[in-house]
């Protein structure tokens, strides 16, 4: 059984930095051939993938948020990361990690962001 856990700051402040991390259980990020996933959903809207990190390290974003956006992995922890740069209230959301890309099998149970100051 796959388990995945969000960790990081819960209130981030406009124009910081949201620095987020998975903690993945019961499977490794380097197995052939699955991708790591952040994905969000902002109060009232749906879930927005904002991209994900694949089993060989190569990266993928979103194109509306590529700009700001940066994952990278520590495979010594089994550990994946988001950064969020330059924060605005509208980043404000629960943020989710995942195994998938186009489809997601398992979740981790999200943690709430909130960009205020």
């Amino acid at each position: 059984q796959v388990k995945l856990q969000e960790s990081g700051t819960g209130l981030v402040k406009p124009s910081q930095t949201l620095s987020l991390t998975c903690t993945v259980s019961g499977g490794s990020i380097t197995t052939r051939y699955y991708y790591w996933s952040w994905i969000r959903q902002p109060p009232g809207k749906g879930l927005e993938w904002m991209g994900a990190i694949a089993y060989d390290g190569s990266t993928y974003y979103s194109p509306s948020l590529k700009s700001h956006t940066s994952i990278s992995r520590d495979t010594s922890k089994n550990q994946f990361s988001l950064q969020l740069s330059s924060v605005t209230p509208e980043d404000t959301a629960v943020y989710y990690c995942a195994r998938g890309a186009g489809t997601v099998d398992y979740w981790g149970q999200g943690t709430q962001v909130t960009v205020s100051s």
